[in-house]
């Protein structure tokens, strides 16, 4: 696992497979598909930031880098991607084998380029969409919030602010002397014209004649801009005056009915108001929705409190009613956005659904962040808001506008992505005709990414299985290259290039090499995210049949048997624990959707398709530590047997962590001995478990949710759901001190067993 760890530190890429099966065929044996996942902007505190552009191979645009062939008397240099032969430019003529441009040290296969540009940085734009149907608590929360979070946005950004109901409100924060707001009605779809219409956008400027209007450049003043995206520095009264004025809709509802809530109407006036004023800059509408939408082009559900919420059976069925009006709705909005090169992020609080999984798409396209709590005061919210502005160690590090491009050997093409990312629809030679995720492409838009933001490359191998076709390559290396081009946060555009080379190996002696280079952790998450997507958008799809079908072939083909003997199975150190991610994978939240509403699934598969390989094996199988006073902290398997009367459990599962006591260590604590000096010891194992938990959380995104619980107590649920079921009520009685699980669910052990006997057939 540590040379997989040390690849990543440098380049941000994992991949399944590090020694590629070379041939169609092979790939296809190999069952796990083969796949990179990146992060396109991970920080590297050693990576070169390179003040010049850079060079590119005149047939396919891929970048110099490590891997090309220099000649150094011809000044030539060979690409590896298509071995066209490319001269060096004029301010190059001092290279040589001892005087080498950055680009070209065998260590910097990933650097950036910031090539010096005289156009001023564009500041970034905030556009608030308020939900104001809310209760008068839930609305002192988040105006709390949005003052506290408006504290920390940086100075020069533009901040606009739109607040919905049964109406929408465009509040004009350039008119400082009283609140003044334009108001469209919730039913009514606005075009883009009609809107400019209205707000006056055109009386002191006329219309242009044709063309369409867009920002300062085509048509629009700035004085018109300014009198609905101003700098914080110059609105901050305005804005905190219009949130301490911020009422409940005043909208009577009746007893036997939901309000009035009018989302999609608002989010598309914010975006149509983006579109026009600031179009291409690196723009977010946050929007803070406390409840379903009942009104306008994408209801999720009726006014009539009788007709409940969509639920998965009603999905399953197609029996919910508005589901496929609103997904259509959203969609349009996500292309609008992309256009516009705009971010849709969403901070969804309520008790009940407000519509993720319709408006998932156009968070998704657009690159955008979700935060899905039970309330506005909830710290899941209200550190997580904190943390998107925040500048410290921690900081999500946002950059916008980005465009992905991909170059690779010919031997190899690429399915799609499945991430947070919009096809730009570029065909090529580089398009595999399966699509997967976001595919038919080799270049993609990232409206809005960050530090973490992690793509899942899917590629499929098209060599075939002939050595002597003319033209194939004869090298064993492909080469992958990954070409990010985004605005980073001091408002510059960069271009980060990341060019890595793999071996394909083919052919009856292959087998040992594939094993050698077998990533599991990242074969899991790869799964993972296949079977999320597989699961919407393929009809009829049985994913636990999938899984267990892909894992017993892998383990018949790369597993060491005598056939019919399960008991002589074994299997190689670097596949032993992918049974094990693929038991809990079974069981986790993006499989198993029972007990999970529509709007909880998309937001775990949401942030699965987002985050990298350490975060989503979390996610996958939670991590475990025992605390004892025997011991210090240690990893425990997530098995029931780690339950003991006198141990604290600490569970890590990304979205919740949870702090577990055994039944006498409660005891012990409301008794109050950690008060008692001469119980130090056990005031320390107490807080051992605390400090690592706060560590933990202070560095997550979205902040997780903190369970404190004691053993037989209600909440200790969020732990025994994750634990391997060893022993249950049918088995013998458990240790003294232990537990015990009331599920039929199988144990690994029972699993195992029938992978092993199913594996040797």
């Amino acid at each position: 696992m540590v040379e997989f760890l040390e690849l990543e530190a440098q380049d941000g890429v994992r991949m399944p497979w590090n020694v590629i099966p070379g041939t169609k065929q092979e790939a296809a044996h190999s069952i796990i598909p083969v796949a990179a996942i990146y992060t396109p902007l991970k920080p590297f505190p050693s990576m070169p930031v390179l003040p010049y552009s850079p060079l590119r191979c005149r047939t396919c645009r891929s970048v110099l880098n490590p891997f090309a062939i220099v000649d150094f008397s011809a000044k030539l240099w060979i690409c590896p991607f298509c071995f066209q032969r490319n001269h060096f430019p004029a301010h190059y003529s001092s290279i040589s084998d001892v005087n080498l441009p950055a680009e070209l040290f065998p260590n910097y296969t990933t650097l950036e380029y910031e090539s010096p540009s005289d156009a001023t940085p564009v500041p970034l734009v905030f556009m608030l969409v308020v939900d104001t149907c809310l209760i008068e608590e839930e609305m002192g929360f988040l105006k709390s919030a949005l003052a506290q979070a408006m504290d920390l946005v940086p100075e020069n950004s533009l901040v606009g602010m739109i607040t919905f109901g049964t109406f929408v409100q465009v509040h004009e924060l350039g008119f400082g002397h009283v609140s003044k707001s334009y108001v469209f009605k919730g039913t009514k779809d606005v075009s883009k014209d009609q809107l400019l219409e209205q707000m006056n956008f055109f009386a002191k400027k006329p219309r242009p004649a044709t063309g369409v209007v867009a920002g300062p450049r085509d048509g629009l003043s700035t004085e018109s801009i300014a009198r609905f995206l101003l700098p914080v520095a110059e609105c901050e009264f305005a804005l905190n005056s219009v949130l301490e004025e911020l009422q409940k809709d005043p909208w009577p509802v009746p007893v036997d009915q939901r309000a009035v809530r009018c989302t999609s109407t608002a989010l598309s006036v914010a975006a149509s108001l983006l579109g026009a004023c600031v179009p291409g800059s690196g723009a977010r509408i946050m929007a803070f929705i406390g409840g379903p939408s009942t009104e306008g082009p994408a209801a999720i559900v009726s006014k009539n409190l009788s007709e409940p919420i969509r639920s998965h059976k009603d999905l399953d069925k197609d029996s919910a009613a508005h589901y496929h009006k609103a997904v259509k709705f959203y969609e349009g909005l996500a292309k609008q956005l992309v256009h516009q090169g705009h971010v849709l992020d969403l901070f969804a609080c309520a008790l009940d659904q407000v519509g993720v999984a319709e408006l998932k798409i156009a968070v998704e396209r657009t690159g955008g962040i979700v935060v899905l709590a039970e309330s506005f005061g909830h710290a899941v919210f209200r550190d997580s808001l904190k943390r998107v502005f925040q500048s410290t160690d921690y900081d999500l590090g946002l950059s916008s506008n980005g465009i992905f491009e991909i170059n690779c050997s010919k031997d190899i093409k690429v399915q799609g992505i499945i991430g947070p990312c919009a096809s730009l629809e570029k065909k090529g030679p580089l398009c595999s005709d399966t699509v997967v995720g976001q595919g038919n492409t080799s270049a993609w838009k990232l409206c809005g990414l960050d530090k973490g933001t992690s793509l899942c490359l899917i590629f499929d191998v098209v060599k075939k299985d002939i050595p002597d076709v003319i033209g194939q390559s004869t090298s064993n290396q492909f080469y992958f290259q990954f070409l990010t081009y985004y605005q980073h946060g001091n408002g510059q555009m960069r271009l980060r290039v990341t060019t890595l080379s793999r071996r394909w190996i083919s052919g009856p002696g292959s087998i040992q090499d594939l094993i050698a280079g077998f990533d599991q952790e990242a074969a899991a998450v790869v799964m993972a995210r296949v079977v999320s997507f597989k699961m919407e958008t393929e009809a009829e799809f049985d994913p636990i049949r999938w899984l267990d079908r892909s894992l017993i072939q892998l383990c018949s083909r790369f597993g060491d048997y005598q056939k019919d003997n399960p008991s002589s199975f074994s299997i190689s150190p670097r596949f032993s624990i992918f049974p094990q991610f693929i038991f809990h994978l079974r069981r986790s939240q993006f499989v198993q959707v029972f007990n999970n509403s529509p709007d909880e699934t998309a937001y775990f598969r949401m942030i699965l398709n987002r985050e990298n390989v350490a975060n989503s094996v979390v996610m996958i199988q939670p991590a475990l530590i025992s605390y004892s006073f025997h011991s210090g902290p240690e990893p425990a398997l997530l098995d029931v047997a780690a339950i003991a009367a006198d141990r604290i459990l600490l569970l890590d599962s990304y979205f919740t962590v949870v702090v577990f006591h055994g039944a006498t260590i409660a005891q012990w604590r409301n008794a109050g001995y950690q008060h008692q000096p001469e119980h130090e010891v056990f005031a320390q194992l107490l807080r051992a478990p605390r400090d690592d938990s706060d560590a933990i959380i202070k560095e997550r995104f979205p902040v997780p949710r903190l369970v404190i619980c004691d053993q037989h107590g209600s909440q200790a649920r969020f732990l025994l759901a994750k634990l391997n079921p060893s022993a249950t009520y049918n088995s013998a009685s458990p240790l003294p001190g232990g537990d015990i699980l009331f599920t039929d669910d199988v144990s690994f052990e029972v699993f195992l067993d029938h992978l092993q006997r199913l594996a040797v057939q």
